[in-house]
């Protein structure tokens, strides 16, 4: 796992860019996995930068991580919209490229079966985004969620629930289902790249990076992927016992 501590969140941003960039010119059709939530903000704003000055990611493919259950595709909180304003049009992706989950679908089983079905059929996810909760949780995997999961219906904690109640009317409004990614999912990716900002991260970023392998700290699985990338501000960085020697490391690292 290589940690890169940076000074601001725009910069953490701007780093994470540059590895989908990077892969994009190597892959122009590569398959980019979505997050949402503020963590991925700053990359989305940086990325979108770079398509202005030229970077071409209009044959990429794209799967979101999660939806929520129950809420309209078009509902302002819903993970369609989100990826719609923040991802598919300031990176001018293909929508009929880029696919999410169903969370009003019929059978939710068999649309979780179908999106599995679907990554695999794309060749997977090259470069996967991630946040991480203040749980530790990534996608909507939360604490005791299996490190093999696979993408299925999770019931949401109340605290995942408080933390996300800002982008509705009302807590109440939250819904307490969800639609993910499993973890094991998310580990078939080739690169993962998880970035992170602000103090309030600082302890599940200690815990995923520094931490024991634990289905309680889902985050911590990242600690089993060949070519995993954690970006960091100080903030966020602020609880890491070997944080000079990431330093170092940084300083240090070949061309």
């Amino acid at each position: 796992m290589e940690i890169i501590i940076v000074e601001s969140f725009d910069e953490a941003g701007d780093v994470a860019a540059g590895i989908v960039a990077r892969a994009a010119e190597t892959d122009p059709e590569l398959t980019l996995g979505l997050a949402t939530g503020s963590s991925p903000l700053s990359a989305y704003r940086a990325l979108s930068a770079r398509v202005d000055a030229g970077l071409d990611l209009s044959r990429a493919s794209a799967f979101a991580l999660d939806e929520y259950v129950g809420i309209p595709a078009d509902h302002p909180a819903s993970y369609h919209e989100v990826i719609r304003l923040e991802a598919v049009l300031p990176l001018r992706l293909d929508p009929a490229r880029v696919r999410v989950l169903d969370g009003r679908a019929a059978d939710l089983a068999v649309e979780c079966e179908d999106y599995e079905q679907a990554i695999r059929d794309a060749g997977g996810v090259t470069v996967q985004l991630l946040g991480i909760g203040t749980d530790g949780h990534i996608g909507f995997n939360e604490p005791t969620s299996s490190l093999a999961s696979r993408t299925r219906i999770k019931t949401l904690t109340t605290r995942t629930r408080l933390d996300n109640a800002r982008f509705f009317d009302s807590p109440d409004e939250v819904p307490r289902h969800c639609l993910t990614q499993g973890i094991g999912t998310i580990l078939d990716a080739r690169k993962l790249v998880l970035v992170a900002s602000g103090d309030h991260k600082a302890d599940a970023v200690a815990a995923a990076v520094e931490g024991p392998l634990s289905a309680f700290v889902p985050a911590s699985a990242l600690q089993l992927h060949a070519d995993a990338t954690v970006i960091v501000d100080e903030a966020a960085a602020s609880r890491l016992r070997l944080i000079d020697y990431y330093r170092q490391i940084a300083a240090a690292k070949p061309a």
